[in-house]
C-alpha cells in the first residue's frame, strides 16, 4: 500500500492511467471477464488487487489499474461498453482517470493541526488532490489558510443556526467537490446535509470514543490511566462516529505523561491517520462493503 514519499517532489501526473473499482457477488470468471474486456479494449493491466468476503457466496471486490493510450477520450466508450460485463456479473463499478486529482474541500473549526497538515502535505505533493476551499465556523485560521493560496470561507454555525449554515455550505460544495474532509470540524453533520452533498465525507476523531465523550476527553483519559492514545478516520454516515473505518493508529503512553503531552501525542496520531485516509481515498484504494472498508 502506498505511503508518503520520502522527499518533496510533486507526484507525477499519470497520463493514460485508469482505475476500475468494482464489487459484485463472488463467482467464477469475474477476474477473467474484466481482464479480457480491458485487453480487448487495448489496455495493459498494471496492477490488480482483489478480495472475497467468503470462500463461498461472498462479495467480490477488485481494484484494477491499467494503461490505455488516449484514456481521456476513450473513457466514455469504455464505461458504456463495460456495462455488458457489469450486467452479466451484477456489478457496481466505476472508472477513474488517475491524471485528474480529486477536488477536495476541508471543513475545520479552531483546531489547526489536521487542517494545516493536509494543506502542507498537499503543497509538498504528498497528497494528489486539489484543495478548492476551506470552510470554517470560526475565523481564527483564516490567515494561516490563505498563506497556502486556498480560499477560506467563514460560515458561522451552531445548533441554533445549523440549517442556515448547512444551506450556505451546500451552495458552495454541492456539485463542486469530490470529497469533503472534516479536519476537526466540531459541528454535527445532519442526515439532510449528507443526503444532499453528493460526495463522501471523511472524519477524524480521537480513539477514546465511546468511553470518554465531551469537551475534555484527554483529561478524563489521564484520570483513568489510559495506556494507548490513538485516532480513527472514517467515512461519515448518519450514525455520527460509527461510519466505515478507513484507518486507525495508536501510540503507547504511561503514568508519566501529562494531559498536555497526551493532547500533543493525540494530535500527532490524528494528523497521520487522517492524511493516510485522504491519500488512499484520492488514490481510489478504498472500497466500501456495508459498514466496512477494504483498502487495497
Amino acid at each position: 500500500m502506498s505511503q508518503f514519499p520520502a522527499g518533496a517532489p510533486k507526484l507525477p501526473r499519470h497520463k493514460d492511467i485508469g482505475r476500475l473499482l468494482l464489487n459484485c457477488p463472488d463467482r467464477r470468471g469475474v477476474i477473467a471477464a474484466v481482464s479480457t474486456f480491458l485487453t480487448k479494449s487495448g489496455a495493459n493491466i498494471i496492477s490488480l488487487d482483489q478480495h472475497s468476503t467468503a470462500p463461498e457466496d461472498g462479495v467480490f471486490l477488485q481494484r484494477t489499474v491499467f494503461h490505455l493510450p488516449g484514456l481521456a477520450a476513450a473513457q466514455p466508450d469504455l464505461e458504456r461498453e463495460f456495462q455488458a460485463v457489469a450486467d452479466e456479473f451484477d456489478m457496481d463499478y466505476r472508472f477513474t482517470d488517475a491524471s485528474k486529482p480529486k477536488r477536495v474541500a476541508i471543513m475545520a473549526s479552531t483546531a489547526d493541526h489536521c487542517l494545516l497538515d493536509l494543506l502542507w502535505r498537499n503543497r509538498r505533493g504528498e497528497l494528489d488532490m486539489t484543495v478548492v476551499m476551506v470552510i470554517s465556523n470560526h475565523a481564527d485560521l483564516a490567515e494561516q489558510v490563505r498563506a497556502f493560496g486556498v480560499p477560506f470561507v467563514h460560515i458561522p454555525a451552531s445548533r441554533d443556526i445549523r440549517e442556515q449554515a448547512e444551506q450556505r455550505q451546500l451552495e458552495l460544495l454541492k456539485g463542486n467537490v469530490d470529497l469533503v474532509v472534516l479536519a476537526r470540524y466540531m459541528q454535527i453533520i445532519t442526515p439532510g446535509f449528507l443526503e444532499a452533498i453528493g460526495c463522501p465525507l471523511i472524519n477524524i476523531h480521537h480513539s477514546f470514543l465511546p468511553a470518554f465523550v465531551g469537551a475534555t476527553p484527554y483529561r478524563r483519559a489521564k484520570e483513568r490511566g489510559v495506556k494507548l492514545v490513538g485516532a480513527t478516520a472514517h467515512y461519515v454516515t448518519e450514525d455520527l462516529d460509527e461510519g466505515p473505518i478507513i484507518e486507525q493508529d495508536v501510540v503507547r503512553v504511561d503514568h508519566t505523561h501529562s494531559v498536555e503531552e497526551l493532547v500533543r501525542l493525540g494530535a500527532d496520531v490524528e494528523r497521520a491517520v487522517l492524511s493516510r485516509a485522504v491519500l488512499w481515498h484520492c488514490q481510489d484504494r478504498i472500497l466500501r462493503h456495508g459498514n466496512e472498508t477494504v483498502v487495497f
